[in-house]
């Protein structure tokens, strides 16, 4: 399956209970940390916590160019459950 494509369907379909935010891994390496987003047909748009050294607030990336997402919160195992994802995770 196409990568643009899967992270595309991922943020379209964000998971309920699961807070809009985490940091964003880009194909050049690059963490963004976001407290929200919009999409599009070929873009996300993210908004940053706080303003880089450059005092960039937003970012408009490419799906293809997006690597990985890091959650920064709890977030229960049911949602992930829910969305397709198997297998069970360690209890606290």
């Amino acid at each position: 399956m196409d990568v643009s494509a899967v992270w595309k369907e991922f943020f379209g379909n964000w998971p309920d209970g699961m807070p809009r935010q985490g940091t964003l891994v880009t194909s050049l390496g690059q963490q963004i940390p976001f407290s929200g987003f919009l999409t599009s047909e070929t873009i996300l748009l993210i908004q940053r916590k706080s303003p880089d050294a450059e005092g960039t607030r937003q970012v408009l990336l490419p799906y293809q160019n997006i690597d990985s997402i890091k959650v920064t919160e709890i977030v229960k195992p049911k949602v992930f459950t829910a969305n397709g994802f198997e297998g069970t995770l360690p209890k606290k």
